[in-house]
């Protein structure tokens, strides 16, 4: 049987939607046709003691291609997602030149990524000031959602919503059934920041009353739309997203593994590789999300994966670098290392990196062990151990804020479609809604 395409994968340890157990799963044209017990007679790749789960689904991933690609592209970020376990993710509509917000410039970036990608891919579009004509148009072309600003995004290119053009985009979503993903910082909430070294001196411009404020204006304005709420990172605003939810507001909200991870009192001045928006919070902030996920208030778990060249990250003060931390190949284990340490097992970890992000978005198919699902599957060896090095990372660039840290949870093999990931083969597929 040859090893990058078997018909069939049993393990001791498959993560399936009702929790770990023995299986084979037996597959055919990419799928899998069936759920058998461990000792099944049939020919099989085994992965013995190491655990099965399904490919991570990561919907939030700036690849920055075209326009920028020196900050990141197709081939580079889908390595390091294969390397990772992250069988599909989609693309934001910023940083790449142009952006994302018709669909002119969503064909430039499938054009692109054509022959580039290793693991499937697929898009959301921009809502920007003055391209409402265009959200309906992009929808009908299978972005998957439209992404905003309520404060700067970085890039002049990508501008903000105010509070009437939020309301406009949300009407205009609405009526097509779409959905809006938010990053939910109120400008009106943001200090003003000169050049600084001093990390408290970020945290400080970035308030947690700049997200609560933020969401509950969404919560307020949404009124039947689709609303998600990106990468957030505030404790204080668990309980407006918690309380939208009991009002029936459609309100979702993710956060990322740096934000579960990472704690402010551990970054040293003029770390800005640590830099990102909004800013990571104290070890007690982290308790909390962690405590919300558990309960539900956030629904899943995404990398924000936003690389930038070593010039962009680590030249100047935090007010002047990038920000953004590039993660998408050290998710899983990062998330393992904490759950595993807070009680939580496997079959946690991929309900909120596969499963919720897939079903959030309609990524229709993926995200769970289960027949008829495409056959995207990971060998994870949940007890071996690893130090980060930044050079060993398939991302563009050689930073990570997580250089020299000891983490649990290594990635062996990882199929799409049945078949091993090979770098040399790019087999990834474009995805539309």
């Amino acid at each position: 049987m040859a090893r990058d395409e078997p018909t069939a994968i049993r393990s001791r340890r498959v993560v399936l939607p009702d929790g770990e157990s023995p299986a084979t799963l037996r597959l055919q044209g990419g799928k899998i046709a069936a759920i058998l017990p461990y000792e099944a007679g049939i020919d099989a790749y085994d992965c013995g003691d190491d655990a099965l789960l399904p490919g991570l689904v990561d919907t939030h991933v700036h690849i920055n291609e075209p326009g920028r690609t020196e900050w990141e592209g197709f081939a580079t970020a889908t390595r390091a997602a294969a390397a990772g376990g992250v069988t599909t993710l989609l693309d934001m509509p910023l940083n790449s030149l142009p952006p994302t917000v018709d669909v002119a410039a969503l064909k430039l970036k499938q054009e692109a990524a054509q022959g580039q990608c290793l693991v499937d891919v697929g898009f959301w579009g921009g809502a920007i000031p003055h391209n409402l004509a265009d959200l309906r148009s992009l929808h009908e072309a299978g972005v998957y959602g439209f992404k905003c600003f309520l404060a700067d995004s970085g890039v002049s290119e990508f501008p903000p919503l105010d509070r009437a053009q939020l309301a406009e985009v949300l009407a205009e979503v609405r009526q097509f059934d779409g959905l809006l993903i938010v990053h939910a910082e109120s400008a009106a909430a943001l200090g003003q920041m000169g050049e600084s070294a001093r990390y408290q001196d970020f945290l400080d411009s970035r308030p947690d009353r700049a997200e609560v404020e933020a969401i509950a204006a969404l919560a307020e304005l949404a009124q039947g739309t689709r609303v998600h709420v990106l990468h957030l990172s505030s404790a204080e605003a668990l309980e407006t997203v918690a309380a939208a939810k009991r009002r029936g507001v459609s309100l979702t909200a993710e956060t990322c593994p740096h934000y579960l991870t990472l704690a402010a009192e551990e970054i040293s001045d003029g770390a800005t590789e640590f830099k990102c928006c909004p800013p990571i919070r104290d070890s007690g902030n982290r308790d909390r999300l962690w405590a919300g996920l558990a309960a539900g208030t956030i629904d899943c778990v995404v990398s924000d994966h936003s690389p930038a060249t070593l010039e962009l990250k680590l030249t100047g003060g935090f007010a002047s670098a990038w920000g953004g931390i590039a993660s998408l190949q050290l998710g899983l284990p990062l998330m393992w290392t904490q759950a595993h340490q807070r009680g939580h097992g496997l079959a946690h970890v991929v309900r909120w990196m596969a499963d919720a992000p897939a079903r959030l978005a309609g990524v229709k198919g993926k995200g769970r062990i289960s027949v008829g699902y495409q056959a995207d599957l990971i060998q994870f060896q949940p007890e071996a151990e690893f130090v980060v090095d930044p050079a060993s990372l398939s991302h563009r660039h050689a930073v990570s804020p997580y250089a020299g840290r000891r983490l649990t949870g290594v990635v062996r093999s990882t199929w799409l479609a049945g078949a091993t990931v090979d770098p040399a083969e790019p087999r990834g597929r474009l995805m539309t809604r």
